[in-house]
């Protein structure tokens, strides 16, 4: 029922800033948790951030809080990741995901998008 894609990834120099955004498609997306998440080749898919449906409250991650903000505009179906002062332990592919209830951190997410990478240089 939902479909996303992100978009918006490339290669920055360390300290510099980033915004990564995801598309959904489907009419129940303003009632899901948005996250993103990331993995880095040989690691595990880590919980980056996460947002309610009414994105009144928001979740980040130990290693990206203070740096990262996700939003998101509901009736543009778009979930945004702002990433400032990005660090080379931030390169990895960044993956929009949805799912129904609270935000977690763990990978239990119902949609997923294809990801797009994120390479920062040192």
């Amino acid at each position: 029922q939902v479909q996303l894609a992100e978009s918006g990834g490339g290669l920055v120099q360390a300290g510099g800033s980033l915004s990564v955004s995801c598309a959904a498609s489907g009419r129940t997306f303003s009632m899901y948790t948005m996250g993103w998440f990331r993995q880095a080749p040989g690691k595990e898919r880590e919980f980056v951030a996460g947002i309610s449906w009414s994105g009144g409250t928001t979740y980040y991650g130990d290693s990206v809080k203070g740096r990262f903000t996700i939003s998101r505009d509901n009736a543009k179906k778009m979930v945004y990741l702002q990433m400032n002062s990005l660090k080379p332990e931030d390169t990895a592919v960044y993956y929009c995901a949805g799912r129904r209830g609270t935000v977690v951190v763990t990978t239990a997410y119902e949609y997923w998008g294809q990801g797009t990478q994120v390479t920062v240089s040192s």
